[in-house]
This record gives C-alpha cells, structure tokens and sequence, in this order.
C-alpha cells in the first residue's frame, strides 16, 4: 500500500509547521509506521532536528531531486532520521532557493516535479509529511500537487479570514489544475495561548469560519508551552524529553494523526 502523504503549509512564517512536522512523525514512529519526512523549506529547520546526521551545504538534498540541472532522484538523497523508522529528504545551503527560482521559469510541467520524485518511493513508507516554506511559492505548489492532504497550521492569535480564504483558494487551485483528490485533511491551532481573552476569541473565529468552508480543526490546540521548542531543538520526542507535561503534549499530537488520517474515511 502506498503512502499516505501530507503536506503542511501556511503563507505565514513563525506558525511551527517545522515543528509540527517533526512530532506528528514521532507519533507515526511510535505506531510502528515507516515515516518519510520531506523538508521543503530553503531554510532547512527540519532537517537541522530530523536528520540523524548533520547535512552539509554542498550534500544532494531535495534541491538535486527537483531540479532539472542534477541527476540525483529522491532515493539518492534521503538519509536517516533520528529514529528508527524515519527518514529524511533533507534541505541545507541555499540550493532550494535556486530551484525555486528555477521552477518560476520552468515550462509545462513544473508542478509536479515533487509528486513524480516521490513516486519513486512512495511504496516504501506508510507516511510521508512534506514541510513547506511559509509562501505560496512554486515549492508550496509542488508539495501540494503531491500530496493526499493539506495540513493547514497556523495561531490562534493571528488567524486571519482573509489569510485562511488566500490559502484555501490556492488549494482550489491547485485541486482544479493538477490534483483533483486534494483535501483539506485539518486545520491544527499551534501556540495558543488558552487563558488569554485574544486566544479564546481567535479560537472562536477560527472554527466558525472553517465551518461555513467544511473545515476540520482539530482539538484541542496545540498550548504554546516552552517544552516544545525545547524538546524539537534537542532532536527529541516529546516521549523522550521525560516530564509530564511533555508527555501529555506528546499524546495531542498522536490524537491529532489519527484524526488527520481519519480524514480519509
């Protein structure tokens, strides 16, 4: 059976969808699933925790699987995640950022270079999460005309209508023109800051504006706790990092795959 594969995007930056990215692959890891992580960000932040070793500049990354310029496909390029059961398409140097710019005057079929990339190795994992650069970009177009489902996040402090229908019209898009499955598989809330009046007031705005699109948030949000960002940048699973709290975020985050992937049935 092939992969399912999701990718993770909002045009705003700062909103966590590396990090979210990396525990929701925890969660699939500790369910016993063959996990690819793609790291479509020209900054690399993924790949920085993800990567069980460090990546140097001048490694083959994503940029080589996508450019017509380089030989290299995907399974040249993944490498090792930190966990067992999880690998990396990794992105490091500014390499990405070329073949963004390439992609921009590339010709017909620019779209779908990700999705003909991953073809390759789609049969050999059960997942496949693709973080995506916080723009609406031909990378962004790319990981969404290869994915299943769109994993929208974004906070509940600067949720905006108008953000949301932008990026939903880009989904539009790209379902109309060069992926007629594509979903919305869910609409995650990151760093909410649930005592605050301006958090719970978002939150309300958030679910009643997804309702009137058909939209799934899933709940609860994700609280803005420090344990988070502590615990992806030592390159740990919330399991691991020992505490409680960090437990119970960590099941959130297994709550939130499931309902991801029962977005299906």
């Amino acid at each position: 059976m092939s992969a399912r594969i999701i990718t993770l995007c909002n045009q705003k930056g700062g909103v966590g969808k590396s990090t979210t990215t990396f525990q929701l692959a925890r969660a699939a890891v500790l369910r016993g699933r063959r996990v690819l992580v793609v790291d479509n960000d020209p900054q690399g932040n993924l790949t920085t925790v993800a990567a069980e070793k460090e990546v140097e500049e001048d490694q083959a990354g994503l940029a080589d699987a996508l450019s017509s310029r380089a030989d290299e496909a995907i399974k040249d390029v993944i490498v090792a995640g930190v966990w067992p059961g999880m690998d990396v398409v990794p992105t490091s140097g500014a390499t990405l950022g070329s073949v963004r710019d390439e992609l921009v005057i590339a010709g017909a079929g620019r779209e779908g270079r990700l999705a003909r990339a991953l073809a390759e190795v789609v049969d050999e994992y059960d997942l496949i999460l693709i973080d995506c650069a916080p723009s609406l970009d031909q990378l962004t177009i790319n990981g969404l005309t290869a994915a299943d489902g769109v994993l929208v996040v974004t906070h509940s402090k600067l949720f905006s209508s108008n953000g949301l229908g932008q990026l939903l019209t880009t989904i539009d898009e790209v379902r109309t023109y060069y992926n007629a499955g594509l979903i919305v598989a869910g609409v995650l809330v990151n760093q909410h800051e649930e005592r605050t009046v301006s958090g719970k007031t978002w939150v309300e705005e958030l679910n009643a504006a997804a309702d009137t699109r058909g939209l799934q948030v899933l709940d609860p949000p994700i609280p803005k706790r420090v344990v988070i960002s502590d615990a992806t940048e030592a390159a740990r699973g919330l399991d691991e990092w020992g505490t409680p709290e960090a437990a119970a975020i960590g099941q959130i985050y297994a709550h939130h795959l499931t309902a991801i992937e029962g977005a299906w049935t």
